[in-house]
């Protein structure tokens, strides 16, 4: 961390504190040849008091410039002794940088003016300069160079734990806007999930009545009945979606989105509505943990989704096999339609399977899904017996 990084501002009363203690210094060391100046030499009077001026305005800048200030306040001292309060106070705002390579210089500096100044400007009626002052000022520039240090390492230490707290403060902004785009993303597949599934079959009736008109009065009636059970299905299970997310009891132990997770049922359910299903399992969902149930139902739900969407007309063949120590695996097979068996083409998302690797990828399992050399579309899932 750079010495800037830390350097806090100063507010009024800490300008006036150290004005004050600057005056304070200023005035009790060059009150001792104050009098002595007026009467003997009087021009060095008003030098000494005009470069203590400008020492007291030169500091302002110390911390911008603070070696040029502690270099030039400390030389002011060979003439001024009214500069000791401003080279005192710029002295150990350069110690708060906490850099030997300038400390050691202008410490240096400081004791040479010192004792030159007491060595050769000493009053005649004052005891000569003897190793005891020598001693003094080396222990009073110590003194200083430990003050600024010690403020220094407090401003460092106050810093660091600023920006820890910032950090840590940007850090739980971050964490909460992942989790909001978790629960986003979460809500957006169980929407998938749900609606998906219902809303595709609707559209397939749909598509039936607006593209076929060799249909009976009794064939209109069930088709229209399958729409209306099928989106009333679809309300019901959105209403669930929503309970749950709202409701439910956390991550750790999620709520079923659908009160059923009967892999027999989803096929049968979709043989009603049209499609050519052969389903061969060796499992049955009694046997299976519940979140590994659950995952396998939106594979499967996703599968034939994903099949009446693009190949309505294509028979699905579904294989479930599997056990504890290697897991389950889901096959969905099927062939692919021509465009001009479905009247209404739904809308081409490409979501519902990138939803569905996410999902397994998340459940610790595997997913792939394409076209094979024989112009088959296969979905293969492989899930942990434990999630």
């Amino acid at each position: 961390m750079r010495p800037e990084d830390y350097q806090p501002p100063i507010s009024w009363w800490g300008h006036a504190y150290r004005l004050g203690l600057v005056l304070a210094v200023s005035a009790m060391v060059w009150g001792t040849r104050a009098s002595h100046q007026f009467d003997q030499v009087r021009w060095w009077f008003f030098v000494d008091l005009a470069v203590g001026l400008a020492c007291c305005i030169a500091v302002w800048w110390r911390r911008t410039h603070p070696v040029v200030v502690a270099t030039a306040t400390n030389l002011a001292g060979l003439i001024s002794l009214s500069s000791a309060g401003p080279a005192m106070l710029a002295m150990v705002s350069l110690c708060t940088r906490r850099r030997w390579v300038e400390i050691i210089p202008q410490a240096l500096l400081a004791f040479a003016v010192a004792v030159f100044t007491e060595r050769y400007f000493r009053q005649p009626e004052l005891p000569p300069f003897t190793l005891v002052d020598l001693g003094m000022i080396a222990v009073l520039i110590c003194l200083m160079v430990a003050l600024g240090m010690y403020i220094g390492s407090r401003r460092e230490l106050l810093a660091s734990w600023q920006a820890r707290a910032r950090l840590a403060e940007a850090q739980q902004h971050a964490k909460v806007g992942e989790a909001r785009s978790a629960e986003r993303a979460r809500i957006a597949r169980e929407m998938h999930d749900v609606l998906a599934h219902r809303i595709s079959t609707v559209n397939m009736h749909a598509g039936a009545l607006t593209y076929r008109d060799d249909l009976t009065p009794e064939q209109l009636r069930e088709t229209a009945g399958v729409i209306a059970e099928t989106s009333r299905q679809a309300l019901t299970e959105l209403r669930e979606v929503l309970g749950v997310l709202r409701e439910g009891p956390g991550d750790a132990a999620p709520e079923q989105p659908q009160a059923a997770m009967d892999l027999r049922e989803l096929v049968e359910e979709n043989r009603r509505t049209g499609m050519r299903i052969e389903y061969d399992a060796e499992l049955t969902p009694a046997e299976l943990p519940a979140g590994l149930a659950r995952t396998l139902y939106r594979c499967l739900q996703e599968g034939l989704t994903n099949a009446r969407k693009h190949a309505p007309t294509a028979v699905v063949r579904v294989r479930v096999t599997g056990e504890p120590q290697e897991g389950v695996n889901l096959r969905v097979r099927n062939g692919l339609s021509p465009r001009s068996a479905v009247a209404v083409d739904p809308p081409a998302s490409g979501f519902g399977l990138v939803g569905l690797a996410e999902r397994v990828e998340l459940s610790g399992g595997r997913q792939s899904a394409g076209v094979g050399a024989d112009g088959i579309f296969a979905l293969n899932v492989w899930l942990p017996w434990h999630l």
